[in-house]
């Protein structure tokens, strides 16, 4: 009987361990993202409103990293944008990216990219291109 309590015991700890392990490799902002899948997935969803390099309908986006929210010179922001003081960085972007209109109402980019490895591989691609 103790034997079998000692096994189940360590069938039990084992397990706990696989659990742990498994969540320290959930996506994090930021890490663990693929920079190539992050590029297609920016190409694919990003490209319509922003650049790399040159403001379009959204601002460019090299060099994001550090920026203040809304403070691009030569591009017209809104002004909740403005107002935000949010500074871009692996956290901000993330919630930015899982929904604009969540984290700063008014703003005028409405968008949503809901799957956290989508996100995290832009952020990547994004951390790349500075």
């Amino acid at each position: 009987m103790i034997v079998r309590k000692q096994a189940i015991l360590a069938v039990l700890v084992a397990v706990g361990s696989i659990a742990l392990a498994g969540a320290a490799f959930a996506v994090q902002p930021g890490a663990g993202g693929d920079p190539a899948r992050g590029k297609a997935v920016f190409e694919k969803r990003c490209t319509g409103c922003h650049a790399l390099d040159a403001n379009r309908e959204g601002p460019h986006l090299r060099g994001v990293f550090g920026r203040k929210a809304g403070s691009l010179p030569g591009f017209e922001f809104s002004a909740p944008m403005k107002a935000s003081g949010i500074t871009w960085d692996e956290a901000s972007l993330d919630k930015w990216l899982s929904d604009t209109d969540a984290m700063i109402p008014g703003n005028a980019m409405g968008f949503r990219l809901p799957k956290a490895a989508e996100r995290a591989d832009i952020i990547a691609y994004l951390r790349e291109q500075e």
